[in-house]
This record gives C-alpha cells, sequence and structure tokens, in this order.
C-alpha cells in the first residue's frame, strides 16, 4: 500500500488506523483505564531511561535470534493478546498471526478472539501461544484448552489481573458496546462516526458483522461480546487454579500480570515457566507503577529460574533494547501491531514488525553491541 511506503515509525501507523477506524474501535485500541494515568507512564517510563553506548566499535550485522522456552524466534519479540482484534480489521487475528509467523515470531491469541483458534493456528505458520481466561467455567476452559492443544499451540499464557474489567472510560462514552452489540436503536446517537468509515464499514459487515467469541464455547454457541465483561468477573483465576490447567495443559504456562517480586515468586511456586510484568496496557488497575520500573524486581526475583517478559509501553526498537538491558528475555507487543492492523491489515502489522526489527538492530550498533546476550544494566541508567 502507498500509504504504508510514508510510515516511519509507529505513531504514523497510529494516525492511519485513526483515519481509517471508527472512533469506537480505534478508542478501544488506543485507550486505557479511568485517567489513563498508568497507560501514559508505561510510555513515560522508557523515557526515563538513559542508552551508555560504547563508541569507536565498528558496525555490524546484529543477531537477533532468542529464545524463549526454550522455542527459538528470529526477533526478541512476540505479538502480545490483544481481544476483539476481528474489529480492527477482517480475519483480524488470522492477519495478525500470519504476519508473526512470516517474520520468524510469535502470536499468542487471545481467548477473546473474534475468529477460531484453530483458523488463527492454521493461519501463522509458525509458533503460537494461547492465551486463557477461565471465561464460563472450569469445564468450558478444559475444552478451549483441549483445543488449543488439538491445534498446535506451544504454551497457555494464564492472565491473573481481569478480576474484573477496568473501567475505560473512553469506551463507555463511544457507543463501543452498542457497535458490537448491533442494536440499532442504542447506535443512533453515534451512527455518524459508523458511517463516516465506509470502509471499516464494508469489511467488517463482510467479515460477518456483529461480534461474538467463539473459543467460548456456552452450551455449543459462542459467547457474545456483551457477555465478556460479566463472564470476567465470574472468572478470576487464583493461585490453585495453575495446577489444574497445568496439568490440563501437559506444556509450558506462563502467567502475564505480575506487579511485585511475591506475585512472581508466587507464580513460580505455582508452576509457572515464564511470568509476564504485566499491567494489562494500563487497561486495568489504573495508577499503577510502569512495567519498566516493576521489571527489575522481578527479574532480581526470579529472573534466574524462569523466563521473564515485559509488556506496556513499547512504541520503539529502542524500548524494546533498555528492557533487554533491564533483564527482560524478550517483551510483548500490543498496541504497537494492534495499530498497524487497524491501518492496513497484515502489511500493517508486517510493517510495525520491520520497523521495530530495524530500530532494534541500528540501536544495537549505535550501542556497540551485536549480540542480544551482550545487552544489560551497564548499559542504561536512570535519567
Amino acid at each position: 500500500m502507498a500509504q504504508l511506503d510514508r510510515v516511519v515509525n509507529v505513531a504514523d501507523l497510529r494516525a492511519l488506523a485513526k483515519r481509517r477506524l471508527p472512533r469506537a474501535v480505534f478508542d478501544y485500541i488506543d485507550g486505557g483505564a479511568d485517567a489513563e494515568i498508568t497507560l501514559r507512564d508505561n510510555m513515560a517510563a522508557f523515557e526515563r531511561v538513559r542508552f551508555r553506548p560504547r563508541s569507536a566499535v565498528a558496525s555490524a550485522p546484529c543477531s537477533l535470534e532468542r529464545r524463549v522456552l526454550g522455542m527459538p524466534f528470529a526477533l526478541p519479540f512476540l505479538l502480545a493478546p490483544v481481544g476483539s482484534s476481528r474489529l480492527f480489521f477482517p480475519r483480524g487475528e488470522c492477519a495478525a498471526g500470519r504476519a508473526a509467523g512470516a517474520a520468524g515470531t510469535g502470536y499468542i491469541l487471545s481467548t477473546l478472539s473474534g475468529c477460531r483458534l484453530e483458523e488463527v493456528k492454521a493461519a501463522t505458520g509458525g509458533t503460537a501461544w494461547y492465551q486463557l481466561y477461565i471465561i464460563g467455567g472450569r469445564e468450558v476452559a478444559t475444552r478451549a484448552i483441549e483445543r488449543a492443544k488439538a491445534a498446535g499451540y506451544a504454551a497457555i499464557v494464564v492472565t491473573i489481573d481481569t478480576s474484573v474489567a477496568g473501567l475505560r472510560e473512553r469506551d463507555a462514552r463511544n457507543g463501543a458496546k452498542e457497535l458490537v452489540a448491533g442494536n440499532p436503536f442504542a447506535m443512533l446517537p453515534h451512527i455518524g462516526q459508523i458511517l463516516s468509515r465506509p470502509r471499516w464499514l464494508a469489511g467488517f459487515l463482510r467479515d460477518g458483522g456483529l461480534m461474538h467469541f467463539p473459543n467460548v464455547e456456552l452450551d455449543g454457541r459462542p459467547m457474545p461480546y456483551l457477555d465478556a465483561g460479566r463472564a470476567l468477573g465470574d472468572s478470576s483465576v487464583g493461585w490453585s487454579d495453575l495446577a489444574w490447567i497445568k496439568a490440563a495443559w501437559g506444556g509450558p504456562l506462563v502467567v502475564k500480570g505480575v506487579h511485585t517480586a511475591d506475585d512472581a515468586r508466587a507464580a513460580v511456586a505455582a508452576g509457572a515457566d515464564a511470568v509476564v510484568v504485566s499491567n494489562h496496557g494500563g487497561r486495568q488497575l489504573d495508577g499503577v507503577a510502569a512495567t519498566l520500573d516493576v521489571l527489575p524486581e522481578v527479574v532480581a526475583a526470579v529472573g534466574d529460574r524462569v523466563d521473564v517478559l515485559l509488556d506496556g509501553g513499547i512504541r520503539r526498537g529502542s524500548d524494546i533494547v533498555k528492557a533487554l538491558c533491564l533483564g527482560a528475555r524478550a517483551v510483548l507487543i500490543g498496541r504497537a501491531y494492534a495499530y498497524g492492523l487497524g491501518a492496513a491489515g497484515e502489511a500493517g502489522v508486517s510493517k510495525t514488525i520491520e520497523i521495530l526489527r530495524r530500530d532494534i538492530e541500528r540501536t544495537m550498533n549505535l550501542l556497540g553491541v551485536h549480540h542480544l546476550d551482550e545487552l544489560g544494566p551497564a548499559f542504561v541508567a536512570r535519567g
């Protein structure tokens, strides 16, 4: 696409997504909980870290390969689970999965996906993990685990920070629920934003229109979109749940939503093979610490026993390098690729991945290193 040729960074993709998507859909990607303090601080935390480069080092090709949970990836970042991606682009989860697989990195599918997990895994052509909510109870979750295992997913990611859904004020104001419910009377106050995006609307309708979640099967039928918020409140995860989840899964288990050293240790004690330092992109409890600020504490607590990953606030490859310097084994990117998906589908996600890859290579050369294993705390300082 010609418009992608002019894209330089993730902010450009964000601008394209804002132009293509209805306000309700764009704000779903872009917004956070309450006053969005944590949303902003996740990004600001990277600005507070300064590099300490080694000069007079010749430029050379950089190795970006990294093993996570023993699995090889061509890049030190995976695509994070982003719910309802089918809203952003037709067959959105499949499009993002294909882009990840083509780049040699991993894709993590959300339980709250608009595409069937089997369809997404087939599309990736590479390594995919499945993110699990215990929506509908243990029996429903176990069926999803069995489906993920049969489809060839390589790890289960259990999210632990959604005992209730955060208050996303933008969604409450802009008609997001009315849009996906398809109630024409409730949509009347918001109809202008839909009609002003005819390309998006045509694609959404061709892709089936109304949203539901086919990976949550209730009485043989997919769960309706509007039931998700209440269902999350009825399906919070406790440490004791990890035992039966891991037994049912029989493979690597990742715990996502760790904020403290104590929770990191509890996750490992409960059977986690990796933890993700995550505050849900600032979409749950507002006012918690930025993930980059929490990372060193978690690495010190469990980094010698399990892989520690991080998400939240990443918009540039230099952000990824800072996280690796502070001890992350790899990172998950969410909004960055969601902007690309909303802007141009699979091509937009591929553009996001390529931007970040080149950013990482350039940053490493300017730091005077050429392999990820050379990165460490000596290359950064708190500004």
